[in-house]
């Protein structure tokens, strides 16, 4: 195992310990990593420095061996009955994780779980999943990708660039091209790889799903310092990054006005309720291409009241709209279009 990169053998290393309960000598870590001894005490010494509870113990005879021991000071590790049955339920939403390294893990502390809940108990508790539905509108399937997202993740802990094959929504054939990769984001049930682009000196976002092949390069790069992912997503509604500072103001309809004011869409959000039971929002963007879409979803319920161009694009997307059901020449002229009901929209918001 030489040409593993020194994060996933140091996760690797960690795995080892912790499942030697009387912990193993370096040179048997190294025997088993097929690396040499002097990478092995380097990669300890890294773990100890990262804060990871790793343990020396000099046995007869001069036998030193290293194991993994719980943090000083830190209670057991259990679970209550209904804590083990709560993680079990909420596998599922790891999903995204499905195929890397961390998905094994988890794998393995869910099997765990099973056994200490028991074959019968197990049984019983699929009876709760039944009450719990988790939609798969929207949801990426990254099983067959789990290689690709390991290298993208050990390019941003290591700093190193990665060359990926990238094929873009409009393109009509992948791409090859070096990128610094910074991390990945979730957002409504995909993944994004963010980071630099060196050949368009800025940050760009970048689809999973939409990357075939990512292969980490030996040359390294340095994040500026001043970086920070949760910050530069803070004005974006959604994934779309705009250089922007956009006020957006929206009166939503009283039937939907309770499903506006229910959730945190952003967190620059302010709701005012009016007195004729309607609601406005306002946000603070760098750009409204996302909320555009988000508006138009709730239909005649929602009115943009700023900025004027948002309104303007908003009407022009409408036009184009009606345009695409007007009656052709086929049909019947004159025939008067069923009326439309609102129970379907509102439907989803109850």
């Amino acid at each position: 195992m030489p040409d593993q990169t020194p994060l996933l053998r140091q996760w690797l290393l960690m795995q080892m310990l912790a499942r030697r309960h009387f912990g193993a000598t370096v040179k048997e870590l190294a025997h088993e990593l097929s690396v040499s001894e002097k990478t092995i005490r380097r990669d300890l010494e890294r773990l100890q420095y990262s804060g990871i509870p790793l343990k020396r113990i000099e046995e007869a005879y001069g036998r030193i061996s290293w194991k993994l021991d719980r943090p000083e000071g830190a209670p057991p590790v259990s679970f209550t009955f209904d804590e083990a049955a709560a993680l079990h339920l909420a596998r599922r939403f790891m999903e995204p994780l499905a195929g890397t390294y961390l998905w094994q893990a988890a794998q393995r502390a869910f099997q765990k779980l099973r056994a200490l809940l028991g074959t019968d108990t197990l049984r019983y508790l699929e009876k709760f999943a039944a009450f719990f539905h988790q939609t798969q509108f929207g949801a990426v399937d990254y099983s067959q990708q789990a290689e690709l997202i390991d290298n993208l993740m050990i390019g941003a802990e290591e700093r190193r660039a990665v060359r990926i094959r990238y094929q873009s929504l409009k393109a009509t054939e992948p791409v090859s091209y070096e990128v610094h990769p910074y991390g990945l984001t979730y957002h409504r049930g995909a993944l994004y790889l963010v980071g630099m682009a060196p050949h368009h000196k800025q940050i760009r976002h970048w689809k999973v799903r939409r990357i075939a092949a990512a292969e980490l390069s030996d040359r390294s790069f340095r994040m500026p310092p001043d970086f920070d992912i949760h910050q530069h997503f803070a004005k974006s509604f959604g994934v779309f990054h705009g250089d922007g500072d956009v006020a957006v103001r929206i009166r939503f309809a009283a039937p939907v006005a309770r499903y506006v004011s229910e959730a945190q869409w952003h967190e620059s959000q302010k709701l005012a309720r009016q007195r004729d039971g309607s609601l406005i929002a306002e946000f603070q963007l760098d750009g409204y291409e996302e909320i555009k879409r988000w508006i138009l979803s709730f239909g005649r319920f929602a009115q943009v009241i700023e900025p004027e161009a948002l309104r303007n694009e908003i009407a022009e997307e409408l036009q184009q709209m009606t345009a695409l059901y007007a009656p052709t020449d086929e049909q019947a002229v004159g025939q008067k279009p069923p009326a439309r009901s609102r129970s379907g929209l509102l439907a989803e918001m109850n």
